[in-house]
């Protein structure tokens, strides 16, 4: 576990935090007005894989092959020129620090957005150290800037990543979950999604390693919720069969992968990133990772318990699922389109013709109505 503390003054700005995984959803922009809730579980933190905020430069504005050595290997939006390496942390892990407003910025919309730069400094001595991010449509967090702050380790208080057998004791991730949108009145500000946003962005980024696995071939998916998610998305983007690749589950707990699956779906530890690898003749499969909270929802999908459909219960009988389950979904399943177009221009695959049509025709993505 480690403590940040102020580089300048030594300050403590942090209570002691242990290392996890960044989720796959840190840089998802869901809906219009919606109030995301906090990125990070208490207690955690991860650290970007690369530089991420202002200031930005657009691609055009790029030196030849900076972008690939910076691991992009298809046009994106904009590059960060920040530091790499910032920490992020739940905005209630943050100690002994005051907001900076005059570097609120000038584009946010219901909270902060972190395009000012950093809005959060040292309590002790000033220094700015910290961006929040909390406006709507934005997962609330707060950015530790790694050239304004030092990590300490807290001695004694390391333990070792949870096993996969004890991660499977743990909750999933349900496929629905309540949103709230700012301005509404009190009785209306909740209502349940049709899929979760964590969930919506999962498959954008597992759906990018599922098209350089297809070898643009044709991919099949078992059925039910695996199918609800990515079948309508392979079957749009993908040329139809023969040949067809097969993907399949896998993962601690269940059978060993059959012997034609040439894909497979499989858990990333939360705390590692690391994925889960089979054994035997399996271990040749590509490979393709999910949030393990996703995956353990795909391969042990809770039953779902329907309401009463007319009348009232008798007299003396007590439900045994309450609180009731969240409504079934009634619209399709609509994969992020800027989590799959940001990990598909990040995988050097993304150079193909095929895979850069994909990725450079929005009006084809749209016309799939899979996004």
């Amino acid at each position: 576990m480690f403590v940040f503390v102020c580089a300048g003054c030594g300050a403590e700005l942090t209570a002691p935090l242990s290392q996890v995984a960044l989720p796959v959803h840190a840089h998802q922009k869901y809906g219009n007005g919606i109030q995301l809730p906090v990125l990070m579980e208490p207690g955690t933190f991860a650290v970007e894989t690369e530089p991420w905020g202002p200031p930005w430069r657009r691609w055009a504005e790029l030196d030849p092959g900076e972008a690939e050595a910076r691991g992009v290997f298809a046009p994106v939006h904009a590059l960060s020129d920040n530091a790499p390496g910032a920490v992020v942390i739940a905005p209630g892990e943050a100690h002994g620090t005051v907001l900076l407003p005059e570097n609120r910025g000038s584009r946010y919309c219901c909270g902060l957005d972190g395009a000012g730069g950093p809005n959060m400094g040292c309590g002790a001595c000033g220094r700015p150290v910290a961006t929040r991010i909390d406006d709507c449509s934005l997962w609330q967090a707060v950015s530790l800037d790694p050239t304004a702050v030092r990590h300490l380790r807290v001695e004694g208080a390391d333990e070792p990543p949870l096993s996969w057998e004890e991660l499977m004791a743990g909750a999933s991730t349900p496929p629905f979950e309540p949103v709230t949108s700012w301005g509404y009145p009190p009785a209306r500000e909740k209502w349940w999604s049709t899929w979760s946003p964590q969930w919506e962005a999962a498959a954008g980024h597992a759906l990018a390693h599922l098209l350089v696995a297809s070898q643009r071939q044709a991919v099949t998916v078992p059925d039910g919720l695996t199918a609800e998610v990515f079948r309508r998305a392979l079957d749009a983007l993908l040329p139809p069969g023969p040949p067809t690749r097969h993907a399949d589950l896998a993962g601690p707990g269940l059978p060993a992968p059959e012997a034609d699956a040439d894909i497979l779906l499989v858990p990333a530890h939360p705390q590692t990133g690391q994925t889960w690898s089979p054994g035997g003749p399996a271990a040749s499969a590509h490979r393709v990772p999910l949030p393990f909270g996703i995956w353990k929802s795909l391969a042990f999908p809770e039953p779902y318990l329907p309401r009463p459909t007319s009348g009232r219960l008798p007299v003396g009988v007590v439900r045994d699922d309450y609180p009731p389950a969240p409504p079934r979904h009634h619209y399709p399943f609509r994969v992020d389109s800027g989590t799959f177009r940001s990990t598909l221009a990040r995988l050097p695959a993304a150079r193909t013709p095929w895979l850069r049509e994909i990725l450079d025709n929005p009006t084809a993505r749209r016309q799939a109505a899979v996004f």
